[in-house]
């Protein structure tokens, strides 16, 4: 079934639109959820509480694209199941080190200043982005949104690690520039 098929079962409140969601991209989400968790219990109750996100957020809200749609929703139930478990390290430690790895350009205070910028810095982040050239944006994207482990990344692109692990500190240095420029650090 197509997206835009799927988002009309939503937007017409039939239950079949779920079905159809998970039958799509159930996997997909219970991947990058896992990836996350590093338990395939929480990321099994992540991707149903993905899907009760998507039917209470469709409508009124159309999403663009359903993948992308989802894909947030499922990164950040799993983020937040990490926060509410007051978890360090779990399964790989793949959220700890990207939080340990971009701690450098952008603080994780939590005060009511680093809430008032956040919509900006995220804005401002998203424009960095988009302005890489796209293999080096991708390789920022899968460690950064979707936490891929660095040895995944390089396998994909035909890389070493070390390669990867050079690329995403370049990165992260121009990151950090540009965000100076802009005045966030």
């Amino acid at each position: 079934m197509e997206d835009n098929d799927i988002i009309g079962l939503y937007f017409a409140r039939d239950q079949k639109a779920i079905a159809e969601t998970k039958s799509k991209y159930g996997g997909y989400c219970f991947a990058l959820a896992n990836r996350i968790l590093g338990s395939k219990e929480d990321a099994e109750e992540c991707v149903n509480d993905t899907l009760f996100s998507a039917w209470n957020s469709i409508p009124p809200y159309r999403p663009k694209i359903l993948r992308m749609f989802l894909a947030k929703l499922a990164r950040n139930r799993a983020i937040n199941r990490i926060k509410a478990d007051h978890a360090k390290k779990r399964g790989s430690g793949e959220s700890t080190l990207v939080y340990e790895e971009l701690s450098e350009c952008i603080s994780d205070g939590r005060n009511i200043e680093s809430e008032i910028i956040a919509k900006e810095l995220g804005q401002a982040v998203n424009g960095f982005v988009a302005a890489l050239p796209e293999r080096e944006g991708d390789i920022f994207i899968r460690r950064y949104f979707f936490m891929e482990a660095v040895k995944d990344i390089a396998e994909g692109y035909g890389m070493t690690p070390g390669n990867v692990s050079v690329t995403l500190n370049r990165t992260r240095g121009k990151l950090r520039d540009y965000l100076e420029s802009k005045g966030f650090l």
